[in-house]
């Protein structure tokens, strides 16, 4: 414990301190006073702005030959297609133990060495038929459109008994390895639940039954909403909130690890995206507009991130109940459009470090306007 005089002289904006994510049961250490050391390291390429309304040589613009010979429908709204280079595939031949007898020797430990068979199926949704605009520059008539287009993706999978966990994420921009720049995202869709939305559903549910004696319903999104509206309205230096409406709010973690990384939260219980009405559906389009506008505006560029909707893993899912839906943002960049955050060295070695604080990010980015600095 620090002595009384340096415990009062402490500074969340200048020294360095550890922050607990309860969602994945891991630290983040804060170094806020590394903001200030000068950059000389890699500087990535400004990305391109001027993009054609339609790209003949687009495999994702409506009407086009994609890579495989298929050809894309002249679709005028969302467009969903199968993978072409699924990641998964629905079927395989089973992982025997001879297969691993190959790769592992025949005496190989089972403690050592483990495998199964990952089947599944992927997709791809084009937002828009407009190959020059990205999720930001789309209208809220468009975002809410592709919201249903991504709930009538989960129905339909979550019908499936072969599907056990379903993951909707849109990669944007070159420097998060998006291979195409034409506005879309993916589906992915899985026979069994991945490692980082079950340790999240863990920590939900342990968080549910340490409560249950006194609220069987116990929520740690819930609370942790709650605790975010409570603070923010305590006054701006130390809120987190970036905005909200009746339905979402968008915030940086107290726990982020990336810069400018955020999450979109539902704020009553809502276990997944299936579960929207009409009225959620409009308010969380407008949380996805004005959240991805003030990045874009941030540096004057299309800000790139990797993003991706955290809820049940399918609606008839055994631990639904206990999930809530929410949406993590990972954006890249840390100083402008051409200075990236790298996670290496400690952060692969030991655990992720962070230098803007939470509420420094949040402070910027509420500092933006609603309106796409282009118009």
């Amino acid at each position: 414990m620090l002595p009384r005089e340096e415990e009062e002289g402490f500074s969340f904006s200048d020294h360095s301190h550890r922050r607990f994510n309860p969602l994945a049961g891991s630290w983040v250490l804060c170094s806020p006073h590394r903001a200030k050391r000068p950059w000389l390291g890699q500087v990535e390429d400004a990305p391109g702005e001027q993009r054609p309304a339609h790209d003949p040589t687009c495999f994702l613009c409506p009407g086009n030959r994609r890579a495989t010979g298929a050809t894309n429908d002249r679709y005028t709204s969302t467009y969903v297609f199968p993978n072409d280079y699924a990641a998964v595939h629905a079927e395989q031949p089973d992982c025997s133990t001879d297969s691993l007898a190959a790769v592992a020797g025949e005496n190989a430990s089972s403690a050592l060495f483990r495998v199964e068979s990952a089947r599944g199926q992927c997709s791809v949704v084009c937002f828009s038929p407009r190959h020059d605009l990205t999720l930001p520059e789309l209208g809220l008539g468009e975002i809410c459109q592709v919201i249903r287009t991504w709930q009538g993706i989960y129905a339909e999978l979550s019908a499936k008994p072969s599907i056990a966990y379903i993951q909707i994420f849109e990669n944007k921009g070159a420097a998060m390895g998006c291979s195409n720049p034409h506005p879309h995202g993916q589906v992915w869709a899985l026979s069994v639940v991945p490692s980082e939305p079950a340790k999240e559903i863990e920590s939900l549910k342990a968080y549910r039954q340490a409560r249950i004696s006194t609220n069987p319903s116990a929520c740690m999104l819930c609370a942790y909403v709650s605790a975010e509206e409570d603070n923010a309205a305590a006054g701006e230096q130390s809120s987190r909130l970036v905005l909200q409406n009746k339905s979402f709010m968008a915030l940086v973690p107290f726990w982020a690890t990336w810069p400018f990384e955020t999450m979109i939260v539902a704020k009553s219980h809502v276990a997944s995206i299936a579960d929207l009405c009409e009225s959620q559906i409009a308010d969380l389009a407008e949380i996805m507009q004005g959240l991805t506008c003030r990045y874009d505006n941030l540096f004057q560029c299309s800000f790139p991130y990797s993003m991706g909707l955290h809820q049940a893993p399918t609606a008839t899912h055994p631990d639904a109940a206990c999930c809530h839906l929410h949406m993590h943002f990972y954006p890249p960049l840390l100083r402008s459009a051409t200075v990236r955050k790298f996670l290496v060295g400690f952060e692969m070695m030991a655990e992720p470090q962070r230098d803007l604080t939470a509420e420094q990010a949040a402070s910027r980015l509420r500092a933006q306007s609603s309106t796409h600095y282009k118009l």
